[in-house]
């Protein structure tokens, strides 16, 4: 490759001072060199998920933020409650880079095969600082994509579809046959839609929103629950009968929903019950909680006897758990069904220095289903 590379380049970093203060900014770093087995990615298109919120925001109250520095160098920052702060004290003083994953163009290499072979590729990859100009990765960890395939449609084809994916071969692997997801609506639960109808799957659909109802309904899916509706938990109840249920992935995290789904799934089962036991039915109930939409506590009433449980699930630890044989199966099918299947789409597509403005982070920081952005750094 010919084009030239720059000595540094610009990176997002997110800061937590002592005080309380949430500081985001764009710093000069060092362009590196890439090692044998390492490529160089010039960052092209790079989501803003909400695992990246999560680290880009924190719990910083975005009512009070503001927007200094300049146009190309912009300088945000924000008051963290003081409630907030004992749970970031290992981030404090620790100006951290952003960014899970992203897709850009491979402009140097270093001497393996390996990495030669990636040399003027377009490719995807996962590992943290995204939000950067340039990125340096092993070649092993780059996903080639495929011919015809725009850095912006390979964006996000590691997290979400994953994701996704990994809550199916949860399901699978723990006996259950059916599932629930909550904030259904959004780009992930859009492609769990695609995933179970293409395979045949039961799914039962949670919304917060009627219009989010009439989306997913729109997209072919069958059982549509609205939490806003008054008669929420008898429809949940009749879908989980419908499907037969007994597995739940909750991306709010907090308040009475997984309680909720606890309690129909106990109910739905009881539908059919032989005899009357003081134990609760004997169907394992499953809630995995892989979000926190709702910051609340979460609340669970114990209505559904004592085959349940709750606990927390990550797309990572997951992969690990399986194994790299079968976790490569899952990224073989991301590949084939990026255009399909898991394709992503954005509300906005912004550059570094905008993905800092006031206006972007309102809109992005309430992590509203449609409210979906892309960075392009090398806008």
């Amino acid at each position: 490759m010919n084009q030239p590379i720059p000595a540094t380049a610009l990176q997002l970093r997110s800061l937590v001072q002592a005080d309380g203060t949430l500081q985001i900014s764009l710093e000069p770093t060092p362009v590196p060199a890439p090692g044998p087995d390492e490529v160089l990615i010039q960052m092209q298109a790079t989501p803003i998920n909400p695992s990246d919120i999560g680290l880009l925001l924190g719990p910083a109250d975005l009512s009070t933020v503001t927007v200094g520095g300049s146009a190309d160098r912009p300088l945000v920052t924000a008051r963290i409650p003081e409630r907030a702060m004992p749970s970031l004290v290992a981030r404090v003083g620790e100006s951290m880079p952003v960014g899970n994953e992203g897709a850009g163009l491979v402009v140097a290499a270093g001497s393996s095969p390996a990495a030669q072979a990636l040399l003027g590729r377009t490719v995807a990859a996962i590992g943290g600082a995204m939000y950067a100009q340039y990125r340096v990765m092993p070649a092993a960890q780059c996903l080639p994509l495929p011919a015809g395939t725009t850095a912006a449609e390979g964006a996000s084809c590691f997290v979400n579809p994953l994701t996704s994916l990994g809550m199916v071969e949860t399901m699978k692997r723990e006996g259950h046959t059916a599932l629930v997801h909550t904030a259904a609506a959004s780009n992930l639960g859009q492609m769990l839609n695609r995933i179970c109808q293409k395979d045949g799957i039961g799914l039962v659909n949670i919304v917060r929103k009627p219009e989010q109802a009439t989306l997913l309904r729109e997209l072919g899916a069958q059982y549509v629950c609205d939490s806003s509706a008054p008669g929420f938990l008898s429809d949940l109840t009749g879908a989980l009968a419908a499907t037969g249920a007994t597995i739940a992935f909750d991306a709010t995290g907090g308040g009475t929903l997984a309680g909720q789904i606890l309690q129909c799934m106990e109910s739905a089962i009881n539908r059919n019950a032989k005899e009357y036991s003081r134990y609760g039915s004997a169907v394992h109930k499953q809630v995995y909680v892989y979000g926190s939409l709702d910051t609340r506590p979460l609340e669970i009433q114990r209505t559904f006897g004592m085959a349940w449980g709750v606990g927390g699930w990550l797309l990572f630890p997951f992969l690990q758990k399986i194994g790299e044989p079968a976790a490569q199966a899952l990224r073989a099918r991301v590949a084939a069904e990026l255009k399909t299947t898991f394709a992503s789409h954005y509300a906005r597509t912004v550059s570094l220095a905008e993905a800092l403005s006031a206006d972007a982070i309102a809109f992005y920081g309430q992590r509203n289903t449609g409210a979906k952005v892309l960075i392009d750094p090398s806008r």
